[in-house]
């Protein structure tokens, strides 16, 4: 009896379904027999356990998953806050750069102004300053010309325009420094700064005026009458346009395919693929890296 015991214990059965089927069959039974009957005992309880699973789920009541919980974290967090203003950065223009590359370098074009200011206002932002020196109200000469000159005033009235102070000493021109203006209401009100130019000497007055320009500085350029800022105004890892534009980022950045190596990826920075364990590290090769430590 102990011996067929220890048979079925080893082959995976119950120890009641083996007393059951030795009660039943007598201690004398074949090992055989009792292994057919362990093996119908088995059968019929699964049998009845899915049928008793089958009736417990039949009185659930099917209920399809509600949108808010298919969408993940971000999307609904992007559907609340996308059309908020308020989570949107101020914005600072510097009008002469954006009127003169309008312009070609030629001439001021005042329509260019309107142009990355209507681009702006489409996207819902509402707090928008454009910083132009005064003397550019002064009637247009041949060798400073001026196009569309009613722009200027139009936007002044409309307070989105501001006239840097200029005023003339003994026939002399004296003009305050608008770019100054520009950093510093950008630097105070936590916004960005719409320029082509690098403000490399005011980077030197201030160490954090310096960061501020190199993580807030939005460059673009003018397709004909198109204002067109980059869609990755930091560069191919920074973060999106709709990010930087906003003071809480609520699009998901990475949307591209992981890199397939992982770790083991020796691209470097050149890798297209999108490596999170890279996100806040200088995006080096291996070999670069090894270069680095040798020289240390």
């Amino acid at each position: 009896y102990q011996a067929k015991m220890d048979f079925a214990l080893k082959l995976g059965y119950a120890g009641d379904q083996i007393q059951a089927v030795l009660n039943k069959l007598g201690a004398d039974a074949l090992i055989n027999d009792i292994l057919a009957e362990l093996v119908r005992l088995g059968n019929k309880s699964e049998s009845e356990g899915q049928s008793t699973a089958s009736s417990t789920t039949s009185a659930l009541v099917p209920r399809g998953p509600c949108p808010k919980e298919i969408a993940s974290p971000e999307l609904s967090l992007e559907d609340e806050v996308v059309d908020n203003s308020d989570n949107l950065r101020p914005v600072v223009i510097d009008g002469s750069n954006v009127a003169m590359s309008h312009g070609n370098k030629e001439g001021f074009s005042c329509r260019g102004i309107q142009l990355a200011v209507d681009w702006f206002l489409e996207k819902g932002h509402k707090d928008i300053t454009v910083f132009v020196p005064a003397w550019r109200k002064e009637q247009s000469r041949p060798d400073a010309p001026i196009t569309d000159q009613e722009i200027l005033r139009k936007l002044e009235k409309e307070k989105i325009l501001v006239f840097t102070p200029s005023r003339r000493v003994q026939g002399r021109r004296v003009v305050c420094y608008d770019d100054r203006f520009i950093v510093k209401l950008a630097f105070d009100s936590d916004g960005i700064i719409v320029s082509n130019d690098n403000y490399r000497d005011l980077q030197n007055e201030k160490p954090e005026w310096k960061k501020f320009i190199e993580e807030r500085l939005l460059m673009y350029s003018f397709v004909n009458d198109k204002f067109m800022p980059p869609d990755d105004p930091l560069g191919r890892h920074g973060p999106s346009l709709e990010n930087f534009l906003r003071k809480r980022p609520v699009i998901p950045e990475h949307k591209k395919q992981p890199c397939p190596y992982g770790k083991k990826c020796t691209y470097g920075h050149k890798c297209k693929y999108y490596h999170p364990e890279r996100a806040n590290q200088p995006q080096r090769s291996v070999a670069d890296e090894l270069r680095i430590s040798a020289k240390l």
